[in-house]
């Protein structure tokens, strides 16, 4: 599993399919459980009575999980196999969302913590498993991936919103609803089960703490991950306080989705066709820059707005997993980059919710709130002058 090839015993024909269909699904659940919190926001602080503060936990406890899990996802994967660790984590996803059903607010948060761990293993094993058996396609691939992770963001952020007024406000029903699509992931994916690979971990592990790249590419998924994970938290309370509805928000917020789902195709396999990527990624970091400045400089035209912001990480987060790949000579060595970038950069991208939540909360000025975390996209471009650098990881 070791080598720079893919593996002899990558699916194909038919297989290939089956196998890509089955990534693409699980792809899918691997966002809505966090973001159809944010359209809810509102009811939910409400009904539990607590701080814009203690609410953005409920979106920052999955994305600490996110990384908190993430660096035993190789070891796990090397122990029972790529395949049924996936398994596995759908249903540990399944009993998380079934937890947040639970009306007590500590089953609500252990709940989101729980759905963050199963997320997070699957965050880190699925680019491996790309590596491992597309590796002649991994430009396609990256991008489908990471289209089909916005695409189930989209989703999410389009149909909480009518999901809950068709149950009546029942916010709690509402975010179980979405383990109807974990269920059908686990069904796809059980013919996977008859192939058991493993993540190679050797017994003299790679130390990446002195890698210059695999650093970059850690504080490129951190910063892009802050953004988008706080950024979606806190906009459809943005835009009530801005006199919007709860359906014109959550359709914003899907719009936006959508524009990240199509960045999060096309720009992989634009930038897949060279060999260095830093022209196209500051081009990404820049259009998502004049998205913020837009934002804080005007009321008008917000959706607008919010297409350029969403632009920048629904394209970083297909470029970050494209990193792994490209910058990596082995599949172990992609496992081990994707452990250590999501680990590191999902904690670093897990305070971003509640600091800006408690920003607002202090200030009451969202223009400052957002202003501020704008201002992540200057470390995530000066970590893209390295990332995406063609050159190869020497480990």
């Amino acid at each position: 599993m070791d080598s720079d090839g893919p593996d002899r015993s990558a699916p194909r024909g038919v297989a290939a399919v089956i196998a890509a269909v089955g990534i693409m699904l699980v792809a899918a659940n691997l966002r809505p459980p966090v973001v159809s919190v944010a359209p809810l926001i509102d009811d939910i602080m409400a009904d539990l009575g607590v701080t814009s503060a203690i609410a953005g936990l409920l979106t920052t406890l999955p994305v600490l999980f996110f990384g908190l899990s993430a660096p035993f996802a190789p070891r796990i994967a090397a122990r029972f196999g790529i395949e049924r660790t996936v398994f596995a984590s759908l249903i540990v996803l399944i009993l998380g969302m079934a937890l947040r059903f639970v009306p007590h607010p500590v089953s609500l948060f252990v709940g989101s913590a729980v759905i963050g761990a199963a997320i997070g293993i699957c965050n880190v094993v699925l680019p491996a498993l790309i590596k491992r058996d597309f590796a002649h396609r991994s430009g396609l691939m990256t991008g489908l991936y990471s289209m089909t992770l916005s695409g189930g963001a989209a989703v999410a952020a389009a149909l909480t919103v009518p999901i809950d007024e068709r149950l009546d406000g029942n916010w709690r029903m509402t975010l179980t609803t979405w383990a109807v699509l974990a269920v059908v992931a686990m069904v796809v994916w059980v013919p996977q089960l008859a192939r058991v690979h493993r993540i190679a971990v050797s017994s003299e592990a790679i130390s990446l703490r002195g890698n210059g790249i695999a650093w970059a590419i850690t504080v490129f998924m951190g910063t892009q991950s802050l953004v988008f994970y706080t950024f979606g938290a806190w906009l459809p309370q943005y835009l009530l306080d801005h006199g919007r509805t709860d359906a014109q928000a959550g359709t914003i917020l899907a719009i936006g989705q959508v524009v990240a789902l199509l960045a999060s195709l096309v720009i992989p396999i634009v930038a897949g066709r060279f060999a260095d990527q830093r022209i196209i990624t500051l081009i990404v970091v820049a259009v998502c820059a004049i998205g913020f400045i837009g934002l804080v400089s005007t009321d008008q035209v917000v959706t607008l707005w919010v297409m350029l912001i969403m632009f920048g990480p629904g394209a970083s987060i297909s470029l970050a997993l494209l990193f792994m790949v490209l910058r990596s000579p082995s599949t172990r060595v992609t496992g081990q980059v994707s452990g250590m970038a999501q680990s590191i950069g999902y904690v670093v991208a897990a305070i971003g919710p509640i600091v800006i939540g408690a920003l607002h909360d202090a200030t009451g000025s969202w223009t400052l709130a957002m202003g501020v975390l704008g201002l992540v996209l200057i470390p995530q471009a000066a970590s893209a002058l390295v990332a995406a650098k063609n050159v190869k990881m020497r480990v």
